[in-house]
């Protein structure tokens, strides 16, 4: 299936507040979405006038530097003290917090908010984490979700698991959206291994009762 991917920018000007970018420290990591990312090097030249050092680093799964997308669940090295997010609600914020042991502030365009995001927000997503990688380590049976989504499907990765725990049965479910009522099915299986958007282990368990590891959290521990 071909497919056309059209940017739509907000028709809102993103104007920091001095003040605001006062309280920064020096070395700032800028990210915005995809709706304020016409507008990325006037708010690069912002900082810059107020004598911050900035970095705009290119993420996983983007085209554009500086874009940042739900599933960027990764860390981000270089030369800088905190991120600054541009964009609204807590989604991707929580995101940078997941691997990035560094500072994350956000500036919501739409109501001129400034904030620093509280890293307790990820507290209860870490715990869960912890407790289904440890669940994955010691079951038999193992599901293994993976998508045909552009930018999502991760085949390879899942048959390396296979290759790395060969005492284990793997079952791999391959679909295009991942329907979560329909897991219920499959009740032989222990624990579930999530390889589409990483956001689906973190914002998704609730809506199934086995433990949801992502598989970034088993190759990184590999």
């Amino acid at each position: 299936m071909k497919t056309l991917f059209l940017h739509a920018w907000e028709d809102v000007t993103v104007k920091l507040p001095k003040k605001e970018i006062a309280k920064l420290p020096k070395k700032i990591c800028l990210l915005t979405v995809i709706q304020f990312h016409d507008q990325h090097k006037d708010i690069k030249k912002q900082l810059e006038m107020a004598g911050k050092k900035v970095l705009v680093p290119q993420t996983t799964h983007t085209f554009l530097q500086g874009h940042i997308l739900g599933c960027n669940v990764e860390t981000l090295k270089g030369d800088f003290e905190a991120f600054l997010y541009i964009g609204d609600g807590l989604f991707h914020p929580k995101a940078l917090l997941m691997r990035n042991q560094k500072p994350v502030f956000a500036f919501n365009p739409m109501t001129n908010q400034f904030f620093e995001v509280d890293p307790n927000e990820v507290d209860e997503i870490q715990k869960k984490k912890k407790q289904a990688l440890n669940a994955f380590y010691h079951a038999k049976d193992v599901g293994v979700l993976i998508t045909t989504k552009i930018g999502q499907a991760r085949l390879p990765d899942a048959l390396k698991l296979k290759a790395k725990f060969p005492e284990k049965n793997f079952y791999f479910l391959l679909d295009n959206t991942i329907d979560f009522s329909k897991l219920e099915d499959f009740n032989f299986i222990q624990c579930f291994v999530n390889t589409a958007c990483p956001r689906l282990g973190y914002d998704d368990t609730v809506r199934t009762h086995r433990p949801l590891v992502e598989i970034d959290e088993i190759l990184l521990q590999n």
